[in-house]
């Protein structure tokens, strides 16, 4: 059962929380002449500071035959620089008491460090020089290759279910980017030449692609000094690719059968949705946790509670700066045609597209919202990677105080025509996932 959930579990995680209330969030934010944004959050509350950058480059930024560049440079960049030596960056960050990490998404790719509040200088400084100087070389490029190959065989090729994004994308889209899935093709990392990836750190990972985000304890003016000695050198780059795709109409019903290692069949249900920042994707994104969030959820109740058809179920809508995927899925219970699953499943959608939700459940669904709209801004480091989010995304740094405003306009009656117009049979891939041992 464990494994079972893993991959469906890491999906929800942002969709669990506690906290229950916020104060607004000030910040200041400027650009440099090279065109970096900077955004700087005062909060002398505890005495660490989280220093991030956000490059405005993901999956959907690479080109066809050269898939899986941008989560390949999240870890090439760690390879260290002219002036960081090779596996040295983590060991600064470790020795000074702090933490680091990184991760890549269709849109974006984020680097961010958490340090004690002495220590900015430091992060900064690793900060431009990866940005600057980075090693992009072929002992690095032959190194993390190897690591990401491994990565993609623990957690996609191996891991139970862990195909299902990978499956769906190449399904939901024919033209725009979003097919390959972010850690892209192992074949095309392998072909690409020293050059490709020299060219590829050169066109995105440039200041003027970048986001510097700062929150924590810090003083305002000091932090620009800083910032201004060790990012206003480096040079502007040329205008990165922006891919201007648009992706046209699923043209009906989608179906397929994929045969992995599992021991338990599931339903996967794929739903093309809108982007996020646009009407429609708050009131998807309401009606998914009206689906899926909790052992009361709709979902849950009707299949796992109630019919006992499956072990779990969800639904989680993928927030896309261009029109993205909800997808639904059910891991069928020991004995349970995944037919029946299905059903079970269409019926829950059937019943929002109906019948309004009753103003108990709206008003539950609202606080859930609010709830995780506020948990996203508990620590200085989720600050400060919401700040750079909503510039890099809505140029609207503000919205971290100001978007729960357009979830809450989302109105009962907006929940079921979502339903009715994204959740339709049409516009949606169906994978039934079998054990291998019922191949053909």
């Amino acid at each position: 059962m464990k494994a079972i959930q893993l991959f469906f579990l890491a999906c929800l995680l942002l969709l669990t929380s506690t906290v229950t209330a916020q104060n607004k969030i000030e910040f200041v934010e400027y650009d440099l002449p090279n065109g970096l944004h900077v955004i700087l959050h005062e909060d002398h509350s505890t005495p660490i500071v989280a220093i991030s950058v956000l490059y405005h480059v993901g999956s959907k930024n690479e080109q066809p035959d050269r898939t899986g560049f941008a989560h390949f440079f999240e870890h090439l960049l760690f390879e260290g620089s002219e002036n960081v030596a090779r596996g040295e960056f983590d060991d600064y960050i470790q020795k000074a008491g702090g933490y680091n990490n990184a991760n890549t998404s269709f849109d974006r790719t984020f680097y961010y460090e958490v340090l004690p509040s002495n220590q900015l200088a430091l992060g900064l400084w690793l900060e431009s020089e990866r940005m600057l100087h980075a090693k992009v070389e072929k002992k690095g490029i032959e190194t993390q290759r190897q690591v990401v190959k491994e990565e993609r065989r623990q957690r996609v090729d191996n891991q139970p279910y862990g195909t299902v994004l990978e499956e769906c994308l190449k399904r939901a889209y024919k033209k725009h980017p979003y097919r390959w899935p972010t850690i892209g093709s192992m074949a095309h990392l392998d072909a690409a030449s020293d050059e490709d990836y020299v060219n590829f750190y050169k066109q995105f990972y440039v200041p003027n692609n970048a986001t510097l985000s700062i929150a924590g304890d810090i003083n305002i003016e000091e932090a620009k000094e800083l910032i201004e000695k060790y990012f206003a050198t480096i040079p502007k780059g040329a205008e990165p690719y922006r891919p201007n795709i648009e992706e046209p109409p699923l043209g009906g019903e989608v179906r397929d059968t994929v045969y992995d290692n599992i021991q338990l069949p599931a339903v996967i249900q794929c739903y093309r949705i809108p982007a996020m920042g646009t009407d429609d994707f708050y009131a998807v994104s309401m009606l998914s946790q009206l689906l899926s969030q909790g052992q009361s959820s709709r979902l849950y109740k009707a299949l796992v509670d109630d019919k006992q058809l499956a072990v779990f179920v969800g639904n989680f809508p993928l927030a896309m700066e261009d029109p993205g995927i909800s997808i639904s899925f059910g891991v069928a219970n020991v004995g349970v045609d995944p037919a029946e699953v299905e059903k079970a499943m269409d019926a829950e959608v059937e019943k929002v597209k109906q019948e309004l939700i009753s103003e108990r459940e709206f008003e539950k669904l609202r606080n859930q919202i609010e709830n995780d709209f506020i948990s996203k801004h508990a620590t200085v480091a989720g600050i400060a990677e919401e700040l750079a989010n909503y510039y890099t995304y809505y140029g609207d740094a503000n919205l971290i105080n100001t978007e729960i405003d357009r979830y809450m306009k989302v109105t009962r009656e907006d929940i079921r025509r979502a339903a009715q117009k994204y959740y339709s049979k049409d516009n949606r891939v169906v994978l039934y996932y079998l054990p291998k041992s019922n191949t053909p």
